[in-house]
């Protein structure tokens, strides 16, 4: 299992679009992929799982994954996030 903290810098949080482009790059590895935003816990690979954690603009994930490409989704989400997730 690993685990990697980033911030949201998307001026309007996870919404429908950056949460699509979240899971879409969460679904292409088999690692289990979850992140922990306040008090939620949120599938990273379920659209309506991001949308319910409700994340805003400077709130801090915690993206954790667990799996044979563990290491891999973990650099490749936060890459993602770091970039602004389409923004």
């Amino acid at each position: 299992m690993v685990k990697e903290k980033v911030i949201i810098k998307n001026p309007t949080g996870l919404h429908l679009r950056p949460a699509g482009i979240l899971c879409k790059e969460a679904i292409k590895f088999k690692s289990i992929i979850h992140f922990q935003a306040k008090d939620n816990t949120a599938n990273a690979k379920s659209v309506l799982s991001v949308l319910g954690a409700c994340v805003k603009c400077g709130d801090q994930i915690e993206f954790i994954c667990e799996g044979e490409d563990e290491e891999e989704a973990l650099k490749a989400l936060v890459n993602c996030v770091n970039a602004g997730l389409g923004e």
